[in-house]
């Protein structure tokens, strides 16, 4: 790896474009290393991954809407659009947009965290509906997600957007736009204007993250992704970014960031290197916020300790500052407590995690946040006496330099109504690289059949899975295959809560 500095410069300074990070991130997408072979694999289990969450959320009304939005724009050849049949193409961004919601409304699928927060995942929608329209074949398409699963991290690994409440979508739209530039073989130059369109596009606030929390919390990086389609289009026709977009005098740095005189360090890839990051990103055994994973596996190994729930006096939870500022309570949002909070604001909610998993010992995409499930009396008083302290020494071990001793979990103390204590810690959650049940090839497609059973039929199940699993190999019309057909009684309703409420485009 390569340390790239990076740092507000003056107008005057005139910096090479060579120089810029924009132009060192086209180099990354330029650069035809082959794909190791673990790497293609792990391409493949995320494929699966996100297939597996997509499926499970066809139903859901922000899918609904947003696979409507998108088959209101139908377009040859175009892109396959989750849980549409296979004659069924829309244009390649709307595509992006609606595989993107789908994919992520859920929050099931893999993460990254560093300096900052990234679901690397949220690359794969739009570089596979660019390879579909496209008409381009499986090795393009791992190529391609490697470069935005390498750029993704790569920008994470050394730029923090959530001191400054920006939200993580900001890694997300040069990522996308520089794994569609490898996918398609452009040059650096069309890359480098497209990274800079999809920075400038995507830069937002992490108020999508904070409060009462909407579905716009899943629109948010599908929208990234669809930016990043539709900055690559304009740079291929010649249209540019504003430049030096992350070190200009009024750039995202000084303006969005640490400010002008802010040093960062963002590492890359050597020439020549293999872009292998995706190694070091993890999936979800769990639909809820990456931070809580751990914690969730922690309660389901205290509960048989504890016994009876209703002796519980007080639950501490020493943990990170992220977790403890973003699903934590020093987070100050009492949305996080209020049983009529929605589905996003709960999966954000540690406190409401640990209790339901305390007292389940289980977790459920959907019967962990049904309303009868958010209401339920002993919940609701468990729930309260759930808070979190920010321990600097689990803070110092989030930010571990060495991946291997990092840890994302916490120390639990659990205190009963006669002072008497439990104390139990976990690092890392059990489907981790380093926990006690890492997920495999074989985890993956598990976790695939469950959350499409019922929704996606056992054939159509096996006719993807048999794409995903070779995925380097497909050809053109292998890889516009690779999409869920459903039911239509699995898809949802495209409408807001009245029948009177509908879009522009119907």
């Amino acid at each position: 790896m390569i340390e790239h500095p990076v740092r507000t410069h003056a107008s005057r300074e005139d910096l090479p474009r060579e120089e810029q990070l924009a132009w060192r991130l086209a180099e990354v997408a330029t650069d035809s290393v082959p794909v190791e072979p673990e790497v293609a694999e792990m391409i493949g289990n995320r494929v699966i991954d996100n297939a597996a969450v997509a499926a499970a959320s066809l139903a859901r009304r922000p899918v609904a809407n947003a696979r409507a939005q998108a088959l209101a724009h139908p377009y040859r050849p175009g892109a396959a659009v989750f849980g549409a049949g296979p004659e069924v193409r829309s244009s390649p961004e709307w595509a992006a947009w609606a595989n993107g919601v789908a994919v992520r409304e859920l929050d099931f699928h893999d993460t990254f965290l560093a300096a900052d927060y990234s679901h690397p995942g949220d690359n794969i929608p739009p570089i596979l509906a660019v390879a579909q329209h496209r008409g381009l074949d499986g090795a393009a398409l791992v190529r391609g997600i490697a470069t935005g699963y390498e750029v993704q991290i790569d920008l994470v690994r050394g730029i923090c957007l959530h001191e400054h409440r920006i939200d993580h979508i900001a890694h997300l739209g040069p990522s996308a736009a520089a794994g569609i530039g490898t996918l398609m073989g452009l040059d650096t130059e069309v890359i480098y204007q497209a990274i800079g369109q999809a920075l400038h596009t995507t830069t937002a606030t992490r108020q999508s993250r904070k409060g009462a929390i909407s579905s716009w919390k899943a629109y948010a990086p599908a929208f990234a992704g669809k930016a990043a389609v539709e900055a690559v289009d304009r740079a291929m026709r010649g249209e540019g970014a504003p430049s030096p977009i992350w070190e200009g005098e009024d750039g995202v740095i000084a303006r969005l960031l640490s400010g002008p005189h802010a040093r960062y360090t963002v590492p890359l890839p050597a020439p020549g290197e293999p872009k292998r990051a995706i190694l070091d990103s993890y999936t979800k055994e769990h639909s809820a916020e990456y931070q809580s994973q751990a914690l969730i596996d922690l309660a389901r190994r205290l509960a048989p300790r504890i016994g009876d729930l209703s002796r519980v006096a007080e639950i501490v939870i020493r943990t990170s500052h992220h977790t403890h500022n973003v699903i934590g309570t020093g987070a100050n949002d009492p949305q996080k407590t209020d049983p009529d909070a929605s589905r996003e604001t709960l999966d954000h909610s540690i406190m409401y995690i640990f209790a339901v998993a305390l007292e389940d010992r289980d977790w459920h995409h959907e019967r962990s946040y049904t309303p009868e499930r958010a209401h339920r009396e002993s919940t609701v008083r468990l729930w309260r006496k759930v808070r979190t302290l920010e321990d600097q020494e689990w803070t110092r071990r989030y930010h571990d330099p060495d991946p291997d001793k990092r840890a994302f979990g916490g120390h639990v103390t659990v205190v009963f109504d006669d002072g008497t204590h439990i104390d139990d810690e976990l690092a890392v959650a059990d489907a981790h690289p380093r926990g006690a049940r890492p997920f495999a090839r074989e985890q993956y497609l598990a976790k695939f059949r469950t959350l499409a059973d019922g929704v996606i039929a056992p054939s159509e199940q096996d006719r993807f899975l048999d794409l995903a699993c070779r995925l380097d190999t497909l050809d053109a019309a292998e890889v516009r295959a690779l999409n869920l057909t459903a039911p239509p009684g699995a898809l949802g309703t495209p409408r807001g809560a009245s029948e009177n409420r509908g879009g522009l485009f119907q």
